[in-house]
């Protein structure tokens, strides 16, 4: 199939003219068990995130990676439905993909060509009016903005996490996403390679969600933030606000655990 310049000029204006936000609604996303049962991962998560950095909280298996990947198509819910931009991203996935890029906590996940240069020009081949010595001349200019150009020859697996991370972020960026989904992107870094990771977040223009641990970063770096547990949204405000309830939460149990499909709690005092 080839592509028509013309409409892929014309389906990058009608997403810039789109608002920019995620949304679920009565999402559950359900696995079968070996043993014949299933689980449920999500329950009935419904939430509009809009802010330009949001925050995605949670206790391991809370479901903050499943939710993640509900946008860009990794994840496809056994109910609801999910919006990427104004897009159905069940009716329209290839679509609402093409507005979504997402970095791992491991970015050799994602990092697969020979070198860090031929790694950025693959994500630039989804341009289809760029020949591959554009692709190249691309990929020296995205890796110079962020201060690599000088690894562009190097295996990807010589890298320090840091860097890889770095090249992850870079490869991203190159495909011209709206929304960033970020997957713990600092959990593998030390405490400066975290600081430099996230000056470069800061920098950025699109909509970031961060599934994090780090509720310093959350707190400071995030406008909103949300709580997941057992797979239900458990509330969703401030990110200062709901990083001290998750807190609370962590230290004095979290609330209506015994059951299933509630909504987000209000935000409030520390004592709810």
């Amino acid at each position: 199939m080839f592509f028509s310049r013309r409409r892929v000029a014309e389906t990058s204006q009608e997403a810039a003219d789109t608002p920019c936000y995620l949304r679920t609604h009565q999402v559950t996303v359900t696995v079968d068990l070996p043993d014949g049962g299933n689980q449920r991962i999500l329950d009935s998560v419904t939430v509009r995130l809009e802010a330009p950095r949001t925050a995605v909280l949670g206790l391991n298996g809370s479901g903050k990676s499943t939710f993640l990947g509900l946008f860009n198509g990794l994840v496809h819910p056994s109910e609801g439905t999910v919006e990427v931009n104004g897009v159905d991203a069940l009716a329209h996935p290839h679509k609402a993909r093409q507005q979504v890029g997402m970095i791992f906590s491991d970015p050799a996940a994602q990092l697969i060509m020979p070198t860090v240069r031929e790694d950025i020009e693959l994500s630039l081949r989804r341009n289809p009016t760029l020949t591959r010595k554009q692709r190249l001349h691309k990929a020296h200019e995205l890796l110079a903005q962020r201060g690599i150009e000088d690894k562009q020859d190097q295996s990807v697996f010589s890298l320090s996490g840091g860097e890889k991370q770095l090249v992850a972020l870079t490869s991203v960026l190159a495909t011209d996403p709206r929304v960033l989904l970020l997957d713990e992107p600092t959990t593998l870094l030390d405490l400066r390679n975290r600081l430099n990771l996230m000056r470069h977040f800061n920098t950025l223009n699109q909509m970031l969600v961060i599934s994090t641990h780090d509720l310093d970063l959350a707190a400071a770096a995030c406008d909103e933030a949300i709580i997941l547990h057992e797979g239900r949204l458990m509330a969703h405000g401030a990110a200062a606000d709901t990083v001290r309830t998750y807190r609370n939460w962590c230290s004095h149990g979290f609330p209506h655990e015994h059951t299933r499909g509630g909504a987000a709690d209000t935000l409030g005092s520390d004592d709810e």
